[in-house]
């Protein structure tokens, strides 16, 4: 459930940024396009994952986790440059990933559990 072997590391950026104009937006994950991809030769897609820094450094370290979880959940298997729209990417299955990620932590402090 939480693997995303199918995101290469090198090919996810996280940026903060500041001054948004969307207030209710606490982070976006942007992709580069199939048209761009070729267009530079690219075999892999390439995602950034940008948090909007005045909404994002209010939430709890719950809320940050589960903010870049979501944000993660949009990158389809494929990689190809699309998105996992929200009919997948919503509050239930975040917080379904978001309690794996718990149990994993949990456990690497606690391994005889």
């Amino acid at each position: 459930m939480l693997e995303w072997r199918h995101i290469p590391t090198e090919h996810v950026a996280f940026i903060r940024s500041t001054g948004s104009k969307a207030r209710s937006t606490i982070a976006r994950c942007h992709a580069l396009g199939k048209a761009m991809q070729i267009g530079m030769e690219r075999k892999k897609g390439f995602y950034l994952i940008e948090v909007i820094s005045e909404q994002f450094d209010k939430l709890s370290e719950e809320d940050k986790i589960k903010t870049v979880i979501h944000e993660l959940m949009h990158i389809p298997k494929s990689f190809g440059g699309g998105f996992i729209h929200h009919n997948v990417v919503h509050e239930k299955n975040v917080d379904k990933v978001y309690q794996h990620y718990c149990n994993l932590k949990k456990k690497q402090r606690y391994p005889w559990f």
